[in-house]
């Protein structure tokens, strides 16, 4: 089985738990262009103990001059403030992005205790839509896997793929590092 496979197999999950990740992840990215008008970035996170909403956050690099301020460093960030502890694993909790999380923000969840990752789009596609480098991370949710924790991803990616192309449409791309 090839990584693209694994990855967006969702079939290891129930029918109840993937409605339920079908129904938030397109809950976020109907949101998104609310977000995007009002100047983040084209990403948005949620984190969920069961049906209680925890946190939620886009991305705020530009807004915030800050290159490390993604959907879910900012939600996990929120998410420990809100419940006073930077170790979340006791909590049972799980990350909903609209996109499949850059290398920096593979770090941060491995280190939040986040238990379960659901994602809309995939890396491959994000690149091609946005030009963004979304960074290496070979065998990822394989590691993730070790550490208990689970990725299903790919979930509902033409309604994000339309977001990200809606928003390089407009031009709102403004990061990206000259290399």
């Amino acid at each position: 089985m090839n990584t693209q496979q694994i990855i967006t197999n969702v079939d290891n999950i129930d029918a109840e738990q993937l409605q339920r990740a079908k129904q938030i992840i397109t809950e976020l990215q109907k949101e998104l262009p609310e977000y995007i008008a009002r100047g983040h970035g084209p990403f948005l996170a949620a984190i969920y103990q069961g049906d209680k909403l925890i946190a939620k956050y886009a991305n705020t690099v530009v807004i915030d001059k800050c290159s490390n301020h993604h959907a879910e460093i900012n939600t996990i960030r929120a998410a420990q403030a809100e419940l006073k502890n930077y170790d979340l694993s006791k909590y049972n909790l799980d990350l909903y992005v609209t996109a499949e999380p850059c290398v920096m923000c593979v770090g941060a969840i491995m280190w939040s205790g986040i238990r379960n990752v659901y994602y809309g789009v995939s890396t491959p596609q994000v690149e091609k839509i946005t030009g963004f480098f979304e960074g290496f991370k070979p065998n990822w949710f394989d590691e993730f896997k070790k550490l208990g924790i689970n990725v299903y991803g790919n979930i509902e990616p033409e309604l994000g793929e339309d977001v990200l192309q809606q928003y390089v449409d407009n031009q709102n791309i403004i990061y990206k590092p000259s290399r």
